[in-house]
């Protein structure tokens, strides 16, 4: 029988056997100098698999700590691979009645219950109530510049009740765009059938809409009885020369309509006009300023709508205590 040899288990032994192996036998006292040929392996592959060989054993860790399973534990810490049952809290893990009637009472409230349901269903309401509006509204394109608001408001509201209107597009353009937003979506069906009317020098198309109009800002509207008169007596004029002072606006619209109360021009030199709001002191003087849109005013033929917004008084600071 061929004899066994004893594998070492040691990483250096092994480390040691297969690098200084041709040492070794170099060194015995029969053997013969042997050429650097003889002491690579055979082949290239034998040699890169010796390396890899020698390389994974160098890795090992013979120091390492055996693992063993959290249900031969003898001690009661945690393991990363034990699956753990809490239990139901009882009242003596509460601190006090008052911890407990605040846990109490929000299960009772719904506090952190349903949450992201009343969240889903917010979601699902608000997209049904935009894609209502959108049924309802029409989009009317190729509008001449003189063409105001109350102008295309009044045209469609034969169709049904308008409830809003809005007039977009660039100011400097010989057309412009709009929506109208009708009560119900009959109107919006039969306002389509408008289309090719003559508004002011062109005819004008209109399409089933496919967004809804931005809503104002709600903090721009009235906010009591008086602002809503206020209302009744202030246009929106826009396509205001940039150059134009609140005076001279101020100054046009008195010598047309009447006395002005309050003026706010908006805008800067960034941009090639500007806008205003113009509160008159009579309502009819509002509606006789209706009728200077296209009237040059500096350079530019302004445009004129009736103000959703009432002009507020400027807030004053306080100045500063630093």
């Amino acid at each position: 029988m061929a004899a066994i040899t004893e594998i070492p288990t040691d990483v250096d032994s092994v480390h040691d056997n297969v690098i200084a192996g041709g040492i070794e036998k170099s060194l015995m006292p029969d053997s013969k100098p042997e050429i650097e040929s003889d002491l690579k392996p055979k082949s290239e592959p034998e040699f890169d698999q010796m390396k890899k060989l020698v390389a994974m054993f160098k890795k090992l860790n013979p120091e390492a700590k055996e693992f063993f399973p959290s249900y031969k534990k003898n001690n009661h810490s945690l393991s990363s691979d034990e699956f753990v049952i809490s239990k139901k809290p009882s009242a003596e893990e509460f601190d006090g009645d008052n911890k407990k009637d605040g846990f109490n009472r929000r299960r009772r409230n719904g506090v952190g219950y349903n949450q992201g349901r009343r969240v889903r269903l917010t979601g699902r309401a608000s997209k049904a109530q935009r894609e209502d509006s959108i049924r309802r509204t029409v989009y009317v394109s190729d509008i001449d510049q003189s063409v105001t608001e109350e102008v295309l408001a009044g045209l469609f509201s034969g169709c049904g009740q308008v409830v809003d209107c809005r007039i977009c597009g660039d100011p400097n353009s010989v057309l412009r765009f709009a929506f109208v937003e009708f009560s119900d979506d009959q109107g919006a069906r039969a306002a389509l059938s408008l289309g090719g009317t003559m508004i002011g020098y062109y005819p004008v198309r209109v399409l089933p809409s496919k967004t809804a109009i931005l809503p104002v800002n709600p903090t721009f509207l009235p906010r009591s009885e008086d602002e809503r008169e206020m209302c009744t007596r202030t246009i929106y004029c826009t396509n205001v020369d940039k150059n134009a002072t609140e005076d001279d606006v101020k100054i046009f619209f008195e010598s047309a309509c009447g006395e002005v109360t309050r003026i706010r021009l908006l805008g800067d030199q960034m941009h090639s006009t500007r806008i205003a709001f113009v509160e008159f002191a009579m309502a009819e003087s509002a509606v006789a300023a209706l009728n200077c849109s296209g009237i040059v005013l500096g350079s530019q033929p302004i445009r004129v709508s009736p103000s959703k917004t009432p002009v507020r008084s400027r807030v004053t600071r306080p100045p500063s205590t630093n």
